[in-house]
């Protein structure tokens, strides 16, 4: 278990960060909230989590050992990996995902993607008596920043999936959040639809 990376922080992207470690950069997946206060350059010491899988090993960054907590226990349901856990993070805090779970609040639980309401239920279900309740003072249901960054990432990783460069993508999701303006942002399937209208122009 890699408990932490401590190092300048080499590298920062819409989903990840790379950490120079004594010359070894070492690529950590993160939430928005937790790139958020990860500048190239700067000194850093980012809590993580080693996720071992046959044909990978993947680092996982958080903002706290808080946080990294919670990521490892949302794992413990069924049906919910790492990348699932840290789209819950990037969504909730740990507080208000523990509030959530308690209080079974299925609708706080399905906003965020690939959540659907049984996939709710079963969270609840299984992580009831895990999760525990809320600690410390911290009072956010919803991590502001990050939702409204959430669909960034997710726009832009589609458009890369589909075969755009990133420059491309990072332009189009640019173009469609000024169209927002602020506005509250609609589904994820209709700002990707906007933004491959964008690139088609």
């Amino acid at each position: 278990m890699i408990a932490f990376v401590s190092g300048q922080v080499a590298a920062a992207g819409p989903d990840g960060a790379v950490i120079d470690v004594h010359g070894v950069g070492l690529a950590v997946q993160c939430t928005p909230a937790t790139l958020a206060g990860l500048r190239v350059g700067d000194q850093a010491k980012v809590p993580t989590s080693l996720v071992v899988r046959e044909d990978s090993l993947t680092l996982f960054g958080f903002a706290d050992d808080d946080e990294r907590t919670v990521f490892e226990l949302l794992q413990t349901a069924s049906g919910v990996g790492p990348r699932l856990a840290l789209a819950m993070l990037a969504v909730h805090t740990p507080n208000a995902l523990r509030r959530a779970v308690a209080a079974e609040d299925l609708t706080a639980l399905t906003k965020v993607p690939g959540i659907g309401k049984k996939g709710a239920q079963r969270i609840v279900l299984e992580l009831k008596d895990r999760l525990g309740g809320p600690v410390g003072d911290g009072a956010a249901e919803v991590r502001a920043p990050a939702a409204a960054e959430a669909w960034r990432t997710q726009v832009q990783m589609g458009l890369i999936n589909l075969g755009w460069s990133a420059k491309d993508a990072d332009a189009a999701v640019d173009a469609v959040a000024a169209d927002l303006d602020g506005a509250e942002a609609p589904p994820v399937a209709a700002l990707l639809k906007s933004a491959l209208k964008k690139l088609a122009k």
